[in-house]
This record gives structure tokens, sequence and C-alpha cells, in this order.
């Protein structure tokens, strides 16, 4: 079934209007779109600013941020672990865990730089069960980071000589002897280019051989690192993309970048664009994102600031168009209702997922998560609508049976002394689907479980209101019903 992108505004500056506010509803979107997501306080101070000062804000915190402190296992080998094999296995297994809860903790609290590291690391694919080094995982994991909105042919060259890339695309076994093309072919395919779009097979057999020559690795003492060979390079004339001579790996990303420039940031626009915009692309948009994105030497965060910024972005036709993965998805509900981090649920967030197809370190394959519809399936989605009931109820059993934070989420969204369930109901409800309700009887549906059991006349007579011992109940049960709807299945 095709899908058609409606939005028809431009990439100028979104300037608020009275026909196209700067309201909860856009703010909203910025910060699912920007990061995962944001509480109502977060939000109500947003309002205060102009989109284009908070998206400057946004950005330049993301291009501060240090990366992740270096753990004392950041380069260990195979030497540097117990010689006793059981207890060896368990610290590999205990560093994974770690870092695993350290990346997830990043991308919940420090919005666009982890943001991208993540839409990166479905991007720039390797599968940690490939190779299977802590070291490994995280150097791949810093190069995300420290690359997640800066220079976009940096970020390609230093990947391609990551320990995890070099190992997970054969790049490690490819030698003048016996040259293997995966890693050359998914630079271009998949990293680069896109399929079929601007090389040839002789162009992935000429870059094949001018990245030969990493093969370093000390077959004895595993997870170390990977340096060039020269006795293993391939030091004859190459051509690629119409150029000759005697190249090898830094060449073929000058020659790259200069001669498929445009394909380069048409494919790279494109994707941005798919991710956090619409699924559908608007090629008029990608092509003037393409050019900003050229015109800054390849930095990814001037593409970012336009994209943000604009009326595009803004248009309410992209309000509530993507499915966010599993692990986005929880995250960004716990951020919304401004439920404090907790270590244990969030690993149980990451672990969890891989049971559906979101193995943090292994995405499906070296082309990434399919994404959007593929996260909705007949197993999937009794395990995202339960999965909001857990997290609810886990805050509850920690917080001596008490779940204050839903009560808050109402008492924000309104106010402390409002006492109209329709208002306190539908503005819940506008806050958590992006574009609320279709029908007014879908509204009065959610009504009724929020009064549940409460007599009627508590309400008419003044004797309720947000205060009383049994809102978070009716909270909960109101969220189990939100969440419930399809409509929550978009962001």
């Amino acid at each position: 079934m095709p899908f058609i992108n409606c939005a028809d505004a431009s990439l100028d500056v979104f300037t608020p209007s009275t026909d196209k506010p700067w309201n909860r509803q856009r703010a909203v979107h910025l910060a699912r779109r920007i990061a995962l997501g944001a509480s109502p306080d977060i939000i109500d101070t947003a309002l205060d600013l102009s989109p284009e000062e908070i998206v400057d804000s946004l950005v330049d915190q993301a291009i501060a941020l240090p990366v992740a402190t270096e753990p004392e296992w950041a380069f260990w080998q195979l030497s540097d672990y117990s010689p006793n094999e059981t207890i060896r296995n368990q610290q590999i297994i205990d560093q994974i865990f770690s870092w695993g809860g350290q990346w997830l903790r990043d991308m919940q609290e420090n919005g666009l730089r982890d943001r991208m590291s993540w839409f990166w690391h479905n991007h720039f694919v390797t599968r940690h069960e490939d190779y299977l080094c802590p070291s490994y995982l995280y150097q791949y994991h810093h190069l995300l980071q420290k690359h997640a909105v800066g220079n976009f042919k940096d970020f390609v060259k230093d990947i391609g000589l990551t320990p995890a890339m070099l190992v997970f695309l054969n790049g490690v076994q490819s030698t003048k002897f016996d040259i293997n093309e995966n890693y050359a072919r998914e630079l271009y395919e998949l990293f680069t280019l896109g399929v079929d779009n601007g090389y040839t097979q002789e162009d992935i057999v000429n870059t094949a051989r001018a990245l030969t020559g990493w093969n370093g690795l000390d077959v004895n003492d595993f997870c170390g690192p990977i340096s060039f060979v020269p006795a293993f390079f391939d030091d004859g004339e190459k051509t690629i993309f119409g150029q000759t001579g005697n190249w090898g790996y830094d060449d073929v990303i000058d020659i790259l970048f200069e001669q498929k420039s445009v394909e380069i940031s048409e494919f790279i626009c494109a994707k941005l664009y798919r991710h956090f915009v619409n699924p559908t692309e608007d090629e008029e948009i990608i092509i003037q994102l393409a050019e900003t994105f050229r015109n800054s030497d390849f930095n990814i965060s001037a593409v970012l600031r336009r994209l943000f910024k604009s009326e595009h972005f803004f248009d309410s036709a992209h309000i509530g168009t993507i499915i966010p993965g599993h692990i986005e998805y929880f995250m960004m509900f716990v951020n919304e209702l401004g439920f404090d981090y907790d270590a244990n649920l969030t690993f149980s967030i990451g672990y969890s997922a891989s049971d559906f197809d979101q193995a943090i370190f292994n995405p499906t394959d070296v082309s990434g998560w399919p994404g959007n519809r593929n996260w909705v399936t007949s197993q999937s989605l009794p395990y995202r609508w339960e999965g909001i009931t857990n997290i609810m109820g886990y805050y509850y059993s920690i917080q001596n049976e008490s779940i204050e934070q839903l009560r808050n989420l109402a008492i924000n969204l309104s106010s402390p002394t409002e006492t109209d369930p329709v208002f306190i109901v539908n503005t819940i409800v506008d806050f958590l689907l992006p574009k609320g309700f279709q029908h007014q009887t879908e509204y009065d549906e959610a009504l009724a479980v929020f009064k549940g059991e409460v007599p009627e006349n508590y309400f008419t007579d003044g004797l309720w209101n947000l205060n009383w011992e049994y809102v978070p109940f009716q909270m909960f049960e109101l969220l189990v019903h939100i969440a419930n709807q399809p409509e929550f299945q978009l962001k």
C-alpha cells in the first residue's frame, strides 16, 4: 500500500503564527524526534523559547557533550583477562552488560547526541556476536558518540578502521593474496551511496584492493589492536571512480567524497529524513538538505539545525508518522511521565527488546533493523502493550506502593486546582497521542475509564479533585487504556 507525504511546507525557519502556533503538540513532536521525549515540565519550559532557540541549544549541547567515560577494560585483550576460562567468560559478560547499561542510560538522558549515536549504530552496523570483544565494542561505541553530530567524512574514515568493523566485515582477513570485497561493497551500498548508485563492480574490486593490509592482529592474544601490515597491502595501480593510482585506505575515502559528493549527501539526508521526519520521502526537501550537507563540508549538525528548525519539520502532516523501535518506545514513555532513571528498569528494557528483534549491539544484519512498521507485529504488539503496564507497575513496587508521578502528570498537564475530569482526560490524551483521538466517542471511552468506580456525584458536587487519594490508580487505568490504542504506537 503506497503512502503519501502530504506536507507542503519549506525548509524556511518555522515562525509560529495563529494558524501554526508554537504549542505543546509541536514541542512534544520536537522532543520525540530530537531526543526521546520530555516531561510536561520540560515541554512547558520550552514553550517560553522560540523553536529556533531550542533547536540551536539542543544541537550545541550535543556538540559539547563529552563521550562516555572510558572503562578500565577499554583496550583489554585476551592476556588481560583471568587465565581461568570460567572467570574470564564471566568478566566478558559483565563488561558487555555494563557497557550496554551505559549506552542505554546515555540514550535516555543525553538527548540529541545519543539519539544520533543510536541512529548511526543502525547505519554503520556491526554485530557484537561476530567479534565478541568488549574492548572492540567500547571502541566502536566511542566513535558513534564522537562523530554523532560531527563531520561525516571523518566518521566514514574512522569507522572503517575500528576493530569491530574490520572483524565484522572481514577487513582483517583481506590481503593482496586473498582479497575480501565485503567492506568495499557495504561502504558504497549501505554506508555512503546506496544500492547501485554510482559505482560498478570494478570500483568495488579496486576499492577492496586499496583497503588491504589491515591485518596486524595477534592471533594468540585476541581483542588487541589491528595494525597496518605493508607486506599484505596490494600496492598495484587501481582505478576507482575513474581515478587511477596506487591508492590506499585514506585515498579511497578522499576519492569517494570528491567524486560522489552529491550521491553521498542525498543518500544520507534521505535516511535522516525517513528516520526523523517521515518514512515517505520528499525529494525536493532532501535535495536542499543535501546541498546544506555539502556546503558545510559534510557537517552533520548543519543538516540537523536546518531540518529541525524548519517549517517542513513542524508541518502537522509529519506529527505522529513514525513508529519507534521498542527501546526508544519505552524510554520515551519513561521520560514523558517524568520517572527517575532506574538502572534495573533500563536494563530490562534493553534485554527484553532482544526477544523482538532489537538486540542492542546486534542489529538484524548488516543493513540494520528495518524499522518503522516492522516494529509492530502480532507478536510484538502485546509486548509493547504489556511493557507500558509493567513499567508503571515496577515504579509502584519500588516506591512503597506509590506512583505519584501519575498524579503529577495530570497536575502538570492541567493545574493543581483543576476539577473537570473531561478537561483533564482530554489534555492527557492529547499529550500522549500525537494527534489525540479522531472521534469524540474515543474521548468519552477514555473518560469512562478514568472515572472508573468513582460515584458520578463526586465529580458533579465538587467532592473530587486531583489530590484525591485514588487519583494515581485512576491515572494508571487511563494510561493503560491509552497505551492500548493504535495511535499510541505512533510518535
